[in-house]
């Protein structure tokens, strides 16, 4: 589990959370990676020196068979943070794993340009993604908690993934 925004109070995070809480119900090898809990390194090519939880966040994202990736949308583009996350990725080792998206606007705008663009970088690493994403507004999300509605989408999403990955295999 990725979670792209490196807000300390974002609606993403919420959002993600509970999808890390439902995948881990299914499966306790879950990790989860918060991109706002900070620690990961701005990427400055591959000779530099890294932190240890930046080079732990690509080793879990390189060993994953099964990404669920969450990003909010700024400016009508997914986080610069989450882009940078992958720039640690080498794509040479993520062959054939599956990948499914939640994505999280203010409005009902550019949900399918950054779903595009999301999976235009899952393909450029070879992985396989759901073509069925998640897209959620923020005004869904109230006092931490999101709707009913949202959380069947959102473990549809998780199902649906795992079930695409099975079949990968």
């Amino acid at each position: 589990m990725i979670s792209g925004s490196p807000r300390k109070t974002a609606n993403t995070q919420v959002m993600m959370k509970y999808v890390y809480d439902y995948a881990k119900s299914k499966n306790q090898d879950v990790k989860f990676i918060n991109l706002s809990e900070g620690g990961i390194d701005y990427f400055c090519g591959p000779a530099e020196n890294y932190s240890q939880t930046t080079l732990q966040a690509a080793k879990d994202i390189t060993d994953a068979d099964v990404w669920i990736v969450g990003t909010p949308i700024y400016n009508s583009f997914f986080s610069a943070a989450l882009k940078n996350l992958f720039e640690f990725i080498n794509y040479k080792s993520t062959a054939g794993k599956t990948a499914g998206l939640a994505i999280l606007a203010s409005g009902n705008i550019g949900f399918t340009d950054v779903q595009t663009m999301l999976t235009q970088l899952m393909s450029y690493f070879r992985v396989v993604t759901n073509p069925k994403a998640v897209f959620i507004t923020a005004d869904v999300i109230k006092d931490g908690q999101i709707g009913e509605n949202e959380k069947t989408r959102l473990k549809e999403l998780v199902d649906e993934t795992m079930l695409l990955a099975s079949r990968q295999k």
